[in-house]
């Protein structure tokens, strides 16, 4: 079985949104997350179960890009801030508040280390797994340096390669030229990005 995902998570800012926006993002949100289980609560924080750890990174860049695109001329307005916790989960999971394993304590108590500091992104295995927590941790703090920079127009673009179309397929939908597009892939780091992604799937598969 591969390994599983817990992904603990809040809105930056929330209480700076507009109603439009916070309705915005919120819709955003639960549509990244639909298939998979999930919950919100206080109503600004979530925790989503994944499956497959391997897909937890890119749901969890989903939703940065889901925030950050509706924060306007504000540059970094809104954000999410994400603990993933990487190891066993006790199955079946019908529903959070219950649910028990390794991946949920890692990611609550890294989360609750996380909301002390201005960083955004942190991933966790188990202790044992020296190496791969060094590799993870090195994952998550160039895409925090990548993200703390991504404007609006960028994490737009950048949250619509994350669900795997190409940038022709951008352009025609956002209704912008395949260059403009081009420039902010390439703004908005896309490539880094990707690699890090694959780098973070080939880390998970050795931890399975």
């Amino acid at each position: 079985m591969a390994i599983q995902a817990i992904v603990t998570g809040d809105i930056v800012n929330s209480t700076k949104l507009t109603g439009p926006k916070e309705k915005k993002l919120l819709a955003a949100l639960q549509s990244v997350l639909t298939g998979y289980t999930y919950e919100f609560y206080r109503g600004d924080s979530f925790q989503l179960y994944v499956p497959d750890a391997a897909d937890a990174l890119k749901v969890a860049l989903l939703c940065r890009t889901a925030a950050i695109s509706i924060s306007g001329d504000s540059r970094q307005a809104s954000d999410i801030r994400l603990s993933i916790g990487v190891g066993k989960v006790n199955t079946p999971v019908q529903t959070l508040r219950t649910a028990k394993g390794e991946a949920f304590i890692l990611s609550g108590r890294t989360f609750d280390e996380l909301i002390k500091t201005d960083t955004r992104l942190a991933i966790t295995a188990a202790p044992n797994n020296i190496l791969g927590n060094v590799a993870l941790q090195i994952i998550a703090d160039y895409l925090n340096s990548i993200f703390k920079e991504m404007t609006e127009k960028q994490s737009t673009v950048i949250f619509e390669l994350l669900k795997g179309v190409t940038q022709q397929d951008v352009a025609d939908k956002l209704k912008k030229s395949k260059s403009t597009i081009n420039q902010h892939v390439s703004a908005g780091k896309w490539t880094e990005i990707d690699k890090l992604l694959q780098q973070y799937e080939n880390i998970i598969k050795q931890l399975s």
